[in-house]
C-alpha cells in the first residue's frame, strides 16, 4: 500500500471505519467548575478520529491538522461524554475525520452537542513515509455532502498554508 508503485486500495464507504464511544467523567477530568477539561476534549477527539483513519486505512497515521473548535456547552462531571468520528474525504495520502462530541445526561439520555472538529491525517508506510489511502465512497445524501465539504475545507487549508 506504498506510493511506491502499487496499485491503489479499493475505495471504502465511510460506515466500515466510523467510531463511536463513550466516557464517564471523573472528578480527575474536571475543572475547578465541576466539568470535563477542554483538553480532555481534544485529547479525546484526537483518540477517537485517529482509531477511525486507522480503521479507513489500516495503516499507521499521524495528525496533520485540527480545525477551529469551540465549546459549545461543558459536560458536567457523572455525565458521559459520547464521540462520533467518520471520514468524511481523502487525498491521496491524507484523510479528513469529522467528529462531533455530545454530552449525555446519564439519568434521562438526553444528548448536549458540545463541539466538532475536523482532523487530518496522514498514512504512513513500512518507513515512516507518506503513503495511498484508499478513497472514501460515500454512500447516501449525508455522506455525499460531507465528502464535498471535505473537499471545500481542504481546499481552503492549502490555501492557507500557500498564504
Amino acid at each position: 500500500m506504498s506510493d511506491k508503485g502499487g496499485a491503489s486500495p479499493p475505495p471504502r464507504a465511510p460506515a466500515e471505519s466510523q467510531v463511536e464511544t463513550r466516557e464517564l467523567i471523573l472528578p480527575n477530568d474536571t475543572n475547578t467548575h465541576g466539568n470535563v477539561l477542554g483538553g480532555k476534549v481534544l485529547h479525546a477527539m484526537d483518540l477517537i478520529c485517529a482509531m477511525t483513519a486507522i480503521r479507513h486505512c489500516r495503516r499507521p497515521v499521524v495528525t496533520a491538522a485540527m480545525d477551529h473548535v469551540e465549546f459549545l456547552h461543558s459536560i458536567p462531571e457523572g455525565h458521559f461524554m459520547l464521540l462520533k468520528a467518520s471520514v468524511n474525504c481523502t487525498g491521496s495520502t491524507s484523510m479528513e475525520v469529522g467528529v462531533k462530541v455530545l454530552g449525555e445526561h446519564p439519568h434521562t439520555g438526553v444528548l448536549t452537542h458540545t463541539s466538532s472538529a475536523y482532523l487530518t491525517f496522514v498514512a504512513l508506510d513500512e518507513d515512516g513515509r507518506p503513503t495511498t489511502v484508499p478513497p472514501v465512497d460515500p454512500q447516501n445524501d449525508e455522506e455525499r455532502r460531507r465528502f464535498s465539504e471535505g473537499r471545500q475545507r481542504t481546499q481552503e487549508r492549502r490555501s492557507r498554508r500557500k498564504s
